[in-house]
């Protein structure tokens, strides 16, 4: 989960001070107490210390002590109260592809996985909910939820955990219509740094029932606590679905197209802005042949007249801001085309100079 990681940083608990207090030995009973616990789910393997200490982004690995498998709350619970005896720094991970290296254990201690904790618990399709647990991911969830005409759509391109998501707040490319993890969370499961279990808000779409700690732990990037299962906000999966593509000879135009689509109500599900050297980048690393010019990527949902209109509508802005070549389709294969340039941006922009990290 971390990046887009699980959670993006240690526990309260485990804030160490300018000079590391930690008593000698604690390292060996930290280990010790948790290889009864989990036996061959702890792992002292440097390979595997080494991949936990790092992310997608250009920092250098810090490795923890060990790497705990968690499988459950319970045990989540048991792992975080022995670190939090011993005063053990505790780093939750997911996926690993975050891009801010806080996932790096840089005070040494126990890195908990909880990839394996990847069960969809139970959908509640009349009320566009559902409760998974944290190693789920994104595309591991939609491809459940395929046969019941709901989709999850947050999606910020890597194919990250849900919890790692929650603890990032991440938001992708249909924020503009479906807002991000913070708007589509709606109760939580959470470990806290001295190994309580709680739960957070709930099913129903109206409360105003006291501290609202969803929204605390939603971003919180795993400094107040590991979040073991998370209820999700599902969406019907739209009748039709649109892309298009403009190119404009100015950045501000591009701009001001964005602007006036958001302001005249356009329900537009996605717009992303690449200036002229994202595009350069795109066109080379994913064989597309666009204008070398600032360009807007959008994605239209609703009924098959509905997207039509909007993306009328949303040409004839584009037109009036200097854009041109406006071309929308409908055709999946296209889209996914589109959208998956996009998503490899990232690595597209690498590829301009070789041998450089993000």
């Amino acid at each position: 989960m971390a990046a887009i990681p699980y959670t993006s940083g240690m526990l309260s608990m485990n804030a160490q001070p300018e000079t590391d207090t930690t008593e000698p030995g604690t390292h060996d009973r930290v280990v010790t107490a948790l290889r009864q616990l989990l036996g061959e789910r702890l792992s002292t393997s440097a390979a595997v210390r080494e991949q936990h200490g790092r992310d997608e982004s250009f920092h250098r690995a810090h490795p923890p002590d060990a790497v705990a498998f968690a499988k459950s709350t319970e045990e989540v619970a048991q792992v975080v109260r022995i670190c939090a005896t011993h005063r053990c720094p505790l780093i939750p991970y997911g996926t690993g592809t975050s891009l801010e290296g806080h996932v790096a254990a840089l005070h040494g201690g126990i890195c908990i996985d909880v990839t394996g904790m990847n069960e969809v618990l139970e959908v509640n399709a009349e009320d566009l909910d559902c409760r998974v647990q944290p190693g789920v991911t994104r595309k591991q969830l939609n491809t459940y939820l395929r046969d019941t005409g709901l989709f999850f759509p947050i999606d910020p391109g890597a194919d990250a955990s849900l919890g790692g998501m929650t603890a990032t707040r991440a938001s992708g490319t249909n924020a503009v219509r479906y807002g991000t993890m913070r708007e589509n969370v709606l109760g939580l499961t959470v470990v806290t740094a001295d190994g309580r279990i709680i739960q957070t808000g709930g099913r129903a779409r109206k409360s105003a029932a006291g501290y609202d700690l969803t929204r605390l732990f939603v971003g919180s990037e795993g400094t107040l606590g590991v979040i073991t299962a998370i209820r999700l906000r599902l969406y019907g999966i739209p009748q039709a679905m649109s892309a298009a593509v403009c190119s404009f000879e100015t950045l501000e135009g591009a701009v001001n197209t964005v602007i006036s689509t958001i302001q005249s109500g356009i329900p537009v599900a996605r717009i992303e802005l690449l200036d002229e050297v994202q595009m350069d980048a795109v066109n080379r690393y994913s064989k597309l042949d666009y204008p070398v010019q600032p360009t807007l990527f959008f994605e239209f949902h609703g009924s098959e007249s509905g997207v039509a209109e909007q993306a009328q509508a949303v040409g004839g802005l584009a037109g009036e801001y200097g854009g041109s070549g406006f071309k929308w389709t409908c055709a999946q294969e296209e889209r996914n085309h589109l959208w998956q340039a996009r998503h490899d941006a990232f690595y597209a922009a690498m590829a301009l100079r070789p041998g450089c990290k993000g």
